[in-house]
């Protein structure tokens, strides 16, 4: 069942939601909680943590609704917003996507568009939870492989499917946030490690949102793995977006001088996949190794502040979909012959 929210200060929409959607009440496939402003919804959602969806008008009385996707965003970046004015102009709705709403109808409401919308807005929001639910058991799993948990979790069975290597075809992606290394030498502890979080969280969305998962937090770089259809698209789309985000967060009062920015490396193909570590300290990482893997990191080690590269071979694959230009060859490490490579534009 999806729970979705009705913001709006017009009394009637609630009589008219809850009879264009009665069967579906009926049938449990959508529950509505309703509020009458942007300060209600938080309340409310502080009883519903289960909401799926939100959909908001933009003009209400104490807290419009595009102040309240700012303060949806800060709260719970699964949660999805769509929404539902007469201000239809564009620049409110380029506000309102700007500030993270997932999609914007016009009043008077079409019924008909607003199902779809909101069918789409919930399958998206169930495929980001269950991306979710899979990297934090991927995690468990990463921090307590060993013969104990893995006999309690199902047997040698589970063990050896667990163990199993094999090749895959995948894309890999490098993220370095640029500059990052200053930041830590003249911050405190405490500034560097929250600050740093802050900006692995806003990549870690958009990562996921594409169907990503982190393989690993290496200082201030993250490496992250996509597989499935179209998974070198997937991961360019995914790096656009944490290029946009990052360059856009607000400054940090006390760091005007420093700007975020990321460097990107990308590379597809062949690479294997595997429980990598000490058996000896029964501490072991399932990660992905190989040439494509260590291209991917040498590219972003390339990459200057908000560029993202990518080799030869993946631009021919990519060229009908992603605007790029030639950056030309490249000596990597340990590159015997040269690497010509692209940038990304978007």
């Amino acid at each position: 069942m999806a729970k979705i929210l009705v913001v709006d200060d017009e009394a009637d929409l609630e009589v008219l939601i809850r009879q264009k959607f009665r069967q579906k009440i009926r049938e449990n496939l959508y529950q509505f909680v309703f509020a009458a402003n942007g300060v209600h919804a938080l309340e409310q959602l502080t009883q519903h943590h289960d909401v799926d969806v939100v959909l908001s008008d933009i003009n209400m009385p104490e807290m419009d609704g595009l102040t309240l996707l700012t303060k949806l965003g800060e709260q719970n970046g699964l949660l999805k917003s769509v929404i539902v004015s007469a201000y239809g102009d564009m620049d409110n709705i380029r506000t309102a996507m700007n500030r993270g709403a997932f999609d914007f109808i016009t009043k008077p409401v079409n019924f008909e568009d607003l199902e779809l919308t909101m069918e789409k807005t919930i399958k998206h929001v169930t495929q980001l939870r269950e991306t979710m639910k899979a990297i934090k058991e991927n995690n468990i799993l990463k921090m307590y492989v060993d013969e104990t948990v893995l006999n309690f979790m199902g047997g040698r069975e589970f063990e050896s499917s667990l163990a199993a290597n094999e090749t895959v075809e995948a894309s890999i992606a490098f993220f370095d946030i640029c500059g990052f290394t200053s930041i830590s030498e003249n911050e405190t502890p405490d500034k560097v490690v929250q600050l740093l979080n802050s900006y692995f969280d806003v990549m870690v969305k958009e990562i996921i949102a594409q169907g990503g998962y982190i393989d690993k937090f290496m200082g201030d770089a993250v490496m992250a793995v996509f597989r499935g259809d179209y998974h070198l698209d997937r991961a360019i789309d995914a790096a656009l977006a944490v290029r946009s985000r990052i360059a856009n967060l607000p400054v940090e009062q006390e760091m005007k001088s420093y700007t975020p920015k990321v460097s990107t490396g990308i590379n597809s193909g062949e690479m294997i996949s595997g429980n990598i570590g000490s058996a000896t300290l029964r501490r072991l990482d399932y990660t992905v190794i190989g040439d494509v893997v260590n291209t991917a990191q040498r590219l972003q080690s390339s990459a200057g502040p908000g560029q993202i590269l990518i080799s030869e071979t993946s631009y021919q694959k990519v060229k009908d979909s992603f605007n790029c230009k030639s950056v030309g060859e490249m000596h990597l490490k340990n590159k015997s012959q040269p690497v010509n490579t692209y940038e990304v534009v978007d």
